[in-house]
């Protein structure tokens, strides 16, 4: 599959690029199995635990970081779905390419600054 996205920063994404960003999605995706994996095995513990503040706030917490790390690793999915589909690299606002240095730092991002900014109501 050839790459051809034009990127404000660099001109292109290249497939060096590509493969490099593919191959930090999949090490966040497993970062985030791992994660999740670590955080199912601490929520049934505290679930036993007396009903204390103490004990309901810390399960709060992982219950929250969980759906963070889901949420996550959805995004994740999703960049990884782009890149096979050769839809990878381009604001889904906008249609204008992702730089790359964006991508590097957000690899699994769909937004270019602009839009994200816009999106979130960021000013």
């Amino acid at each position: 599959m050839s790459y051809t996205f034009t990127t404000v920063d660099k001109g292109q994404l290249s497939p060096g690029d590509v493969i490099a960003l593919r191959a930090a999605l999949q090490e966040e995706r497993k970062f985030r199995r791992e994660q999740l994996d670590g955080l199912a095995e601490l929520l049934p513990l505290h679930r036993n635990l007396p009903r204390d503040q103490h004990t309901m706030a810390r399960e709060e917490v992982l219950t929250t970081l969980a759906t963070a790390a889901q949420a996550v690793l959805a995004e994740v999915d999703a960049a990884l779905s782009r890149i096979e589909t050769g839809d990878y690299g381009n604001c889904h606002l906008c249609d204008r390419p992702i730089p790359v240095r964006r991508l590097r730092i957000l690899p699994h991002t769909r937004y270019c600054g602009p839009c994200h900014q816009l999106k979130e109501g960021i000013s």
